[in-house]
């Protein structure tokens, strides 16, 4: 497909390639609103609600490869961005070459590139996806902020280094710590919620065809009031919806029925405070009668 889309085409691309979004969530206004202008993605909300999948998408419409960095407590620019090929440097040190310059030991030749640099070394777009950005420390946002506003790195031995092709690049954070100004700045923010009712029934039957309407339908309104009526330490993700959907349609169900939820539960819950918080507060019955008085256009709490 062409780089070049209007806004309809944009939002075609990305339901035919299977994700599904709605006029009121945003999402594909503010995907396609961040490649048109040539700025990071940053996308905020809750585990298992979709963000990664944006970056993924992205890479199935664009055609553009997916480069992925996944962050974690402690990750440094030697992770992220470059190291040394050390080995074949003393190598070459050994080999006792006359006049050997700094610059003979300090040039791509010797580089190992990282996601960021691969990113930026890339002679074809790609899309450059660094997931959960919160896990990281301060010092490592400050460290990406050069990437971020010029699609360029500054590597001491060699100078700057810019992008051939700037990347498509999305963030990602499940807010577990503030991010800060200087990395907001650069981006373009979007917050996805949990889907609503309507919205995961198209989800469910887009992923799992075979799934029968009507369970599809049960399934996602039982799950709305899991994440809606409880407060539980972890809500159940999409994935984890399609997960519980997939089971039941193994076991020959074409709706839900107490001793059913009972036996699948803790493909929703995971953990033990989850399950016995459902259980004295709600339980089977109670889950199925509350879900069948759910609109099935109704949103989560804090969504417009």
């Amino acid at each position: 497909m062409s780089n070049k889309m209007t806004l309809d085409q944009f939002e075609k691309a990305l339901e035919s390639a299977g994700y599904i979004s709605e006029r009121d969530d945003r999402i594909a206004l503010t995907a396609f609103l961040a490649t048109e202008l040539g700025k990071p993605l940053l996308v905020s909300g809750p585990a298992g609600v979709g963000k990664t999948e944006i970056a993924k998408v992205l890479s199935q419409i664009f055609e553009a490869p997916l480069i992925r960095l996944q962050c974690y407590e402690g990750l440094d620019e030697t992770k992220a961005l470059y190291e040394w090929n050390y080995q074949r440097q003393l190598l070459k040190i050994q080999m006792g070459r006359e006049n050997l310059q700094e610059s003979d030991l300090f040039s791509t030749e010797y580089l190992l590139p990282r996601p960021l640099l691969q990113a930026l070394l890339s002679e074809e777009r790609t899309v450059l996806l660094i997931d959960e950005i919160d896990k990281t420390d301060s010092e490592f946002e400050a460290f990406l902020f050069e990437l971020l506003g010029e699609f360029q790195v500054t590597i001491p031995e060699m100078g700057t280094i810019k992008a051939k092709e700037r990347p498509i690049v999305v963030l990602t954070s499940n807010g577990e710590r503030e991010l800060s100004d200087g990395l907001k700045r650069r981006c373009i923010f979007l917050h996805v919620e949990p889907p609503s009712v309507n919205k995961e029934v198209r989800i469910l039957r887009a992923k799992i065809p075979d799934l029968p309407e009507r369970l599809a339908v049960e399934v996602a309104r039982a799950v709305n009031v899991l994440r809606e009526r409880l407060s539980l330490n972890k809500i159940p993700s999409v994935s984890e919806t399609m997960d519980w959907a997939k089971a039941l349609l193994v076991m020959g169900k074409t709706g839900l029925d107490p001793a059913w939820v009972d036996a699948t539960l803790t493909l929703l819950l995971k953990s033990k405070d989850d399950v016995e918080l459902f259980y004295s507060e709600m339980g089977a019955e109670r889950l199925l009668f509350e879900s069948s008085k759910v609109v099935q256009g109704e949103r989560q709490h804090g969504s417009n």
